[in-house]
């Protein structure tokens, strides 16, 4: 892939220059199996750009660092304050805050998947100094998100199923804003030795557990979306021992000893600031328009379908054919269908004629429709008579113990032994770190595994659980 064009200079004030993708362009070089010192180069100019820019944004971080654990602590109290006050909202009989119905959440899963798919990537970086205390807690971070090696309990792993599991998986198409957090962190993990001040302050500011992952998790599990992924985060990222303690905890082992620690802080200042930047989950959720949605999806399926339909049904003298092949004319089209009955808003979509075409296995159109598709149909039709979620706290209870009862046991999902090509990757490996001399070594030959890229597929979750026995 070619980046030179995308060798973004400094900011300077004025909204970032460069190509309308640059974001998203970068996050699939950094991807790529062989993104080489041209994608590198490429991040490091992107990163330069983006913390200029980041530089003007305000930052809670206290200046002292003698006041960073009651910032902490502030901040930890706060969103339990928080959360409560939701709660007690929603005892109250308040709807959901989030996610207006199903569809809603799902636009939520698809839209911040750039990010998700690299969670932990900012760090990787730090592995290459393994053998330095002072990046021991930083390091643990980065074999937590990465479950250690189990795949049941690997970030990314986990996010991939969760997408496919709610026919979320077409994410690869999302506006520019939606890859810059991903960009960001992808960029860091493979700058850290021009970046290190910013990769911690990054950390510190990722590894708060904000309020609307607890709320995310709540509402999820009421929409019967499986919310395991976030209520993971949930636990990880606890102020106590858990990962917003260790983010604070390897600021203060990696400050310098020798040198300008004013300069450094400024510059973990920074980093902290590049979790303001690019799409966020609020202005995901607050950017969802139904209609919008809808037209998106039915235009991405006239593509194909303008030449597969039969010419015997016709709305208003023209065949469905027509209809799909005109840029532009599915809002009318939708208008059509409405206007003579094929479609009937605001009503169970089972009343639509429409529906019944495209829903259940013996339907017409079977696997025309993604579920996420299908979902965002279901709830655009039935519209304002969409039934809003049960506010029986049993019943929200009831779901949130079933979906946990359905979440494998802890170490449970490591890849069991089938023998010929399923394990050709991971025999090789172990016969490679048979033979070499020692713990370094075998640590060093590792590395290239856990790479946000490769990390989550069968010899990077082997690779991985290796190299946390060997380092820990």
């Amino acid at each position: 892939m070619q980046l030179t064009s995308y060798c973004l200079p400094s900011a300077t004030g004025q909204p970032l220059p460069g190509p309308a993708h640059a974001s998203r362009t970068l996050y699939f070089a950094l991807l790529e199996t062989d993104a080489g010192d041209a994608a590198r180069i490429a991040a490091a100019h992107y990163l330069e750009a983006r913390i200029e820019q980041a530089a003007a944004l305000p930052c809670d971080l206290p200046d002292e660092l003698s006041a960073l654990d009651a910032w902490l602590a502030r901040r930890t109290a706060e969103v339990g304050r928080q959360y409560r006050r939701y709660l007690d909202e929603r005892r109250a009989g308040a709807p959901r805050r989030y996610f207006a119905g199903k569809a809603h959440a799902l636009h939520f899963l698809r839209g911040v998947a750039p990010t998700k798919l690299v969670d932990g990537a900012w760090l990787y970086g730090l592995l290459q100094r393994w053998d330095d205390p002072r990046f021991t807690l930083l390091i643990q971070t980065y074999l937590e998100e990465l479950g250690e090696g189990q795949p049941d309990k690997n970030h990314v792993v986990l996010y991939r199923k969760l997408l496919a599991g709610q026919g979320c998986d077409d994410w690869q198409s999302l506006d520019d804003e939606h890859f810059v957090q991903g960009a960001i962190q992808l960029a860091l993990g493979c700058n850290a030795e021009r970046f290190l001040p910013e990769v911690i302050g990054f950390n510190l500011g990722y590894e708060q557990l904000p309020l609307h992952l607890l709320i995310t998790s709540y509402e999820l599990t009421e929409l019967d979306i499986d919310p395991y992924y976030f209520t993971l985060h949930v636990t990880v990222d606890n102020a106590d021992n858990g990962h917003a303690r260790k983010a604070l905890e390897g600021l203060r082992a990696a400050l310098p000893q020798v040198g300008d620690r004013a300069a450094f802080m400024r510059r973990v200042r920074n980093g902290y600031r590049l979790n303001e930047l690019g799409a966020s989950t609020l202005s995901v959720i607050g950017g969802f328009d139904i209609e919008q949605e809808v037209r998106r999806v039915l235009e991405k399926k006239a593509a194909v379908g303008q030449f597969v339909h039969s010419d015997y049904c016709r709305f208003d003298g023209r065949t469905v054919n027509q209809w799909l092949a005109e840029p532009g004319a599915v809002g009318d089209f939708l208008a059509t269908l409405e206007r003579r009955g094929w479609i009937r808003r605001h009503q169970d979509p089972q009343d639509s004629r429409f529906w019944q075409l495209i829903a259940g296995e013996q339907a017409p159109m079977f696997g025309v429709f993604s579920h996420h598709e299908q979902q965002l149909l279901h709830d655009w039709i039935a519209g304002d008579s969409l039934v809003a979620a049960t506010h029986d706290p049993g019943q929200r209870l009831a779901r949130r113990q079933a979906l946990l009862r359905a979440q494998p046991a802890p170490g449970g999902g490591a890849p069991t032994t089938a023998g010929g090509d399923f394990d050709a990757e991971a025999e090789l490996l172990e016969r490679q770190l048979a033979q070499l001399p020692g713990r370094e070594a075998r640590l060093r030959h590792l590395l290239p595994l856990l790479a946000p890229n490769r990390h989550h597929g069968a010899a990077g979750l082997l690779a991985t659980r290796l190299f946390s026995r060997l380092f820990n």
